[in-house]
């Protein structure tokens, strides 16, 4: 019995390759943990691309419609085989009983060593697959034969990692255009930037636009994301002070070099009437889904009316943008920072415009805060204390205090801790408790 499926390529237009999959898809696609549109019913599929990556593994792009949404677009890579071995059976996604695939079993191959082995050597040897381009920087070296294994616990994009040297990071929902994570890290590397692995090499698609699909970068064995050094130093009960002042540090010096990179705008105080206005704006939709959030919306709307009234003190430029203790990473005594994919449910142009530090400061803020609610009884001090270690570290390389920008930084806090309230009423509830805390504190005032 063949272990891929013998399939022409005449069998396998996309019409027919959907006429296959659909079904299969529908029941498949809102059960996978970086569907973006969990609740809405699913009323439309179309291929918008379609690749041969190798016999028995296909690359789609997939467009889903949703009742009272936008389209979305997933990147999916699916292995066709008659029989699945038992090492795949985690893997399925089930046999089609129409079109070409009739009775073939269809799984996800980025759980497959071999497809997985294959996507790496056609990001080793840059070349094109149909509207598929893979490119790699001419100064670095990517090894044959490197083992790869999937990286659990990702909840937007599906993660490979080979050989402990390498991480190739899959877009799963895909917004046309260049996306941040490829753009920023490879701008900062050409500026000598060390806090921010460098990619490696990536690949993207010419169909519809020019738009990334992955990225390649060193993989960084010995580190520790900030989320579990921070819970680790809760749970022995132990200061992270030293470690919030030097995240500070590290954090300014990427604003640093971001500022150099992509030219800042100076401040324009009729921007911090539009940014009020949009973050009042976001305030009260969340209201209206969280009704615990209700009381607060006047006093917290004058933390925005501040920043209308006295506009900006410092340029906007590139941030990262959703910045916080998961976000990065300690190897050593140094950090790092990756992820600069912003929040994937933005728009990818509003993820890639110029906007204020404070945000990222703000971020870094809120996830001191979660940490320290994490544990039992809660421990807002040591969230205090690493805020102010943090602020410390950054003003030290940046030269500038955000603790100066009390109303910017305020409201960023604000607009940060209203979308957590919003995500933890519909996903967590047991959570909404924490931005909860932090939205009584801010309605107070500075």
């Amino acid at each position: 019995m063949l272990e891929t499926a013998p399939l022409t390529q005449d069998s396998l237009s996309p019409p027919l390759v959907l006429r296959s999959l659909a079904g299969l898809l529908r029941e498949w696609l809102p059960k996978q943990r970086w569907f973006a549109a969990k609740g809405w019913p699913l009323t439309d599929l179309s291929v918008v691309s379609m690749t041969t990556l190798h016999p028995g593994c296909l690359h789609l792009l997939i467009s889903t419609r949703h009742d009272g949404t936008t389209p979305h677009c997933y990147q999916l890579v699916l292995g066709i085989r008659e029989e699945l071995p038992p090492r795949l059976h985690h893997a399925v996604i089930g046999r089609p009983t129409a079109g070409p695939l009739a009775g073939l079993s269809v799984y996800d191959a980025l759980l497959d060593p071999r497809s997985a082995g294959l996507l790496l050597e056609r990001l080793r040897t840059p070349g094109a697959a149909g509207p598929l381009r893979f490119e790699r920087d001419a100064g670095s070296e990517v090894p044959a034969g490197l083992t790869p294994r999937l990286l659990d616990g990702e909840q937007s994009n599906t993660s490979l990692v080979y050989g402990n040297r390498f991480i190739l990071k899959l877009f799963r929902r895909i917004q046309y255009g260049t996306n941040p994570d490829l753009e920023v890290p490879r701008a900062l590397a050409g500026e000598g930037c060390a806090r921010v692995p460098a990619p490696v090499a990536w690949f993207w698609t010419e169909q519809p636009r020019r738009t990334t699909l992955g990225v390649l970068q060193p993989f960084l064995r010995d580190a520790t994301d900030g989320w579990t050094l921070a819970l680790q130093s809760l749970d022995a009960g132990e200061e992270f002070t030293d470690e919030s002042y030097e995240l500070g540090r590290a954090t300014a010096e990427v604003h640093l070099a971001l500022a150099q990179v992509f030219e800042p705008r100076p401040p324009d105080r009729r921007e911090g009437g539009e940014l009020a206005a949009a973050m009042a704006e976001r305030l009260e939709a969340a209201a209206s889904q969280v009704p615990a959030l209700a009381p607060y919306v006047p006093r917290l709307r004058g933390a925005y009316d501040v920043v209308a009234a006295g506009g900006r003190h410092r340029p906007d430029q590139r941030i990262h943008g959703d910045l916080h203790l998961g976000q990065v990473l300690r190897a050593g005594d140094r950090w790092f920072v990756i992820d600069f994919e912003g929040e994937p449910a933005r728009p990818l142009t509003e993820r890639r415009q110029l906007q204020a530090p404070v945000r990222d400061i703000a971020g870094m803020l809120r996830s001191f805060d979660y940490a320290a609610h994490s544990e039992r009884p809660w421990q807002p001090q040591w969230a205090d204390r690493c805020r102010e270690a943090f602020c410390a570290g950054y003003a030290a390389a940046a030269a500038w205090d955000p603790r100066t920008e009390t109303a910017l930084l305020r409201a960023h806090e604000t607009d940060r801790a209203v979308y957590e309230a919003l995500y933890e009423a519909r996903h967590r509830p047991e959570w909404l408790p924490v931005p909860m805390a932090a939205l009584a504190r801010l309605a107070e005032g500075p």
